[in-house]
Formats: C-alpha cells, sequence, structure tokens
C-alpha cells in the first residue's frame, strides 16, 4: 500500500514539476483510456498473478490528457489509447518505445439515450429534432470518441445542425454518466460503456466510423521498467486478456 501511494504521489508531483524518487522494481505504471477502466482493473489483476513480484497501477482519463501528462514528465511506463491519432501524437513527441506499439483491441461506436426517455430515436438524423435539446459528446479536441461522433456527424450531414446541442465532456465515461442520469437527452459512447449501464440507457444505434476504433498500447521511453514494461504490453495479446476484454465487449485488434 506505501509503494502504490509513493508511485501515485509521484505521477502528482511531476505533474506539478516536483523532483521525486524513482519507482521500485517490477512496479508499473499504466496510463490507459478512460473506455478500459474496467476491463484494464481485471487484466492487471491477472497479470499479477500470472507475475508474482509485480504491481500495476492504473491512471485512467481521455487518450491527449494521458499523453499530455507523459509529455509533462508524469512517470508512466505504458500508454494505452483509444485512437491512433493519440498515439502518434505521442510518438511524433517522442514518448514512445515505437518498436513496442501494437494493436490489442478494437470497439464500436454508438448513440445512447437515457433508460427513461420517450423520445423517438432511431439514428443521428432524429438529433435534429427539437425535441433532442442536449447532446452529450466527448471533446473532440481531446477525447477519441468525440473524434470518431464528430466525423460520424458530418459524413451524415447532421453536425451543423446539432452543433449548438453538444455538451462537451472530458472523457467517454463522463458522456455515458450524462445520460444515465437523464441530463442530456442522448450521447455517443462506445458500445463497451453502454453495456455497463443496461439499466440506466438504451442503445438507439450503432454509429459507422470511417476509420475502425483500434486500441494501441505501447511502452513509454520514459519508462524506467522497460522489461517488465514491455511484458505487460505484450501479456495484452495473450489469452487471458484477450477473453478479459472480450467478456467487456472489446473486439480483437
Amino acid at each position: 500500500m506505501a509503494a502504490t501511494t509513493a508511485k501515485l504521489a509521484a505521477l502528482a508531483a511531476l505533474l506539478c514539476g516536483v523532483a521525486v524518487l524513482p519507482a521500485r522494481a517490477g512496479e508499473l505504471t499504466v496510463s490507459a483510456a478512460a473506455s478500459l477502466s474496467n476491463a484494464f482493473k481485471e487484466i492487471g489483476a491477472a497479470y499479477e498473478k500470472q507475475h508474482a513480484g509485480n504491481k500495476v497501477l492504473f491512471n485512467f482519463a481521455a487518450s491527449d490528457a494521458l499523453v499530455q501528462q507523459i509529455a509533462k514528465g508524469a512517470p508512466v511506463d505504458v500508454l494505452a489509447t483509444a485512437d491512433q491519432d493519440a498515439m502518434d501524437r505521442a510518438s511524433n513527441l517522442k514518448l514512445l518505445d515505437v518498436a513496442s506499439r501494437r494493436n490489442f483491441a478494437s470497439n464500436t461506436l454508438v448513440l445512447i439515450k437515457p433508460a427513461d426517455s420517450k423520445l423517438a430515436l432511431a439514428g443521428l438524423r432524429d438529433l435534429a429534432q427539437a425535441g433532442v435539446q442536449r447532446i452529450a459528446l466527448g471533446n473532440p479536441a481531446s477525447v477519441p470518441a468525440g473524434r470518431y461522433s464528430r466525423h460520424a456527424l458530418e459524413q451524415a450531414g447532421q453536425w451543423n445542425g446539432v452543433v449548438n446541442k453538444l455538451i462537451y465532456a472530458t472523457s467517454v465515461r463522463q458522456c455515458l454518466d450524462y445520460v444515465a442520469r437523464g441530463e442530456v437527452d442522448a450521447g455517443f459512447v462506445y458500445a463497451t460503456d453502454a453495456a455497463l449501464f443496461k439499466d440506466k440507457v438504451l442503445l438507439v444505434a450503432t454509429v459507422p466510423t470511417e476509420t475502425p476504433v483500434t486500441y494501441p498500447i505501447a511502452v513509454t521511453a520514459g519508462s524506467t521498467q522497460t522489461p517488465v514494461a514491455r511484458q505487460f504490453a505484450e501479456f495484452m495479446l495473450s489469452a487471458p486478456a484477450q477473453a478479459i476484454l472480450s467478456r467487456y465487449g472489446f473486439g480483437r485488434p
């Protein structure tokens, strides 16, 4: 517990520009997209059970925010993002061990509404109706799900008709919360997120995306635990990890 607290404190301290001590051997910090939260917690436990002595600490947030944290010096060993754009940005900033990068999962973008909603929604075109006043969407500037959603709306010719109704969220999980609490009339999330709140949200439609929703993972260039970090990244493609991802609704990479 003390080691875990110290590592998390180190992450916060480096973001504030404070010097910290190096991590203990075998202790990894994995920064992962918010949509991976539930699956990764279980995968982390499975990895620790299979590799005695290793400890995995998770930091979940929107992918772009995670890249920014690493760029500012956060002590992160492994990065997993919800789209290729965020990982490409990390690569361009020289934050990655590029040879370790690989895709490990896929997902689907969906449109949802609150479970008790009386609105007749069947697809993107229905979002233009007067009864739809608030739509949750991840901020396209920082959230991969938001980028996928905006592009899908633009491709369908619906962006201009709904832009004034949009409530931007800082992560896809915040979008899910907005819809589940009935604070918005509809929202864009991943299929895996919608599956978590089946009693609180209704699936309206699967949203086609021109670019497949794929999740890459990579070891960071600044990792002090490179061999163990590579081991964890490789574990994501193992049968146990893929089985857990499948159980949470993720597809094969």
